[in-house]
């Protein structure tokens, strides 16, 4: 292949070819994807190292899902997790910070760094009323947490993963199941939080015990909660914000890693309603 153009350009091109058939010669499958992932980083940071920046988050327990960074953002994601024991990642849809969160989860579990892994989230609903839903408790709540199911299930064999819920090694449970509890060896994640009450957030940090990890993910432009009533992902960013051992991951929509409309929209709206941003809101 021939590379022509300015000379940083070229190198760049030429640094990110030679990642990608590093990656190939290593048995990893390679695609449009891919290559847009590591010209971005490359183009943002030419410096880096983008076999370091790209690492499999899961290769370490041996799982056949391949999980990377796809932006310098994440891996900054993923280097906070491992760094702090309470992280909060804060932005817009699609950036991965839930995802990132449950494949280290799964990491920390199989290297048995911890005993437990707890994925919770408020049951609000998204500007629609439900009503009364029929069934059990944990049939009732299910709906609410189905964006965790999917990730997990994305992380594991669904047989293994059920097998591990059914023995209490995963744990999906509403936020209210928190109360009251202490969590020792656990690594806990909190999703949707910006749907949390400053009341709830409390309660949720205050659970976390001796050898545990906690991340909180929200994003404060899609917060559900009555038009009164603050949120407590809002508070907690003020309160805590420069504690320390705690770190705040904030993304933006140039690190969306979903279909490139994503980011056109997350745009759109932002340009179209800045008054209407849930951020500002007490």
């Amino acid at each position: 292949m021939r590379l022509v153009g300015e000379p940083e350009r070229v190198a760049n091109a030429r640094k990110v070819l030679e990642e990608l058939y590093g990656w190939v010669r290593e048995g990893n499958p390679v695609g449009p994807r891919d290559v847009m992932s590591a010209a971005k980083m490359a183009s943002g940071a030419p410096d880096v190292d983008l076999s370091e920046a790209c690492e499999d988050i899961l290769a370490a327990v041996g799982s056949r899902r391949r999980v990377r960074a796809k932006n310098l953002s994440q891996r900054r994601y993923v280097e906070e997790i491992r760094q702090h024991d309470l992280v909060f990642a804060i932005g817009p849809a699609g950036t991965g910070k839930t995802y990132l969160a449950m494949a280290a989860a799964v990491a920390a579990l199989n290297r048995r760094e911890v005993e437990r892994v707890v994925l919770t989230r408020p049951a609000v609903e998204a500007g629609e009323r439900l009503g009364f839903l029929p069934g059990t408790m944990a049939e009732k709540v299910h709906p609410y947490l189905r964006p965790l199911y999917d990730a997990l299930h994305d992380m594991m064999p669904f047989d293994k993963a059920e097998r591990m819920m059914e023995r209490g090694v995963i744990e999906v449970a509403p936020l209210a199941f928190m109360r009251g509890r202490t969590l020792n060896q656990s690594f806990v994640i909190l999703d949707e939080a910006q749907n949390t009450t400053p009341e709830q957030m409390k309660m949720f940090l205050t659970r976390l015990g001796y050898d545990s990890k906690a991340i909180v993910t929200g994003d404060v432009t899609q917060i559900d909660l009555p038009a009164d009533q603050t949120s407590g992902l809002v508070q907690a960013e003020r309160v805590l914000d420069g504690v320390d051992g705690i770190s705040f991951m904030r993304f933006s929509d140039a690190d969306v890693v979903r279909h490139p409309l994503v980011q056109s929209i997350i745009r759109a709206y932002a340009d179209a309603l800045p008054g209407s941003d849930p951020d500002t809101r007490e």
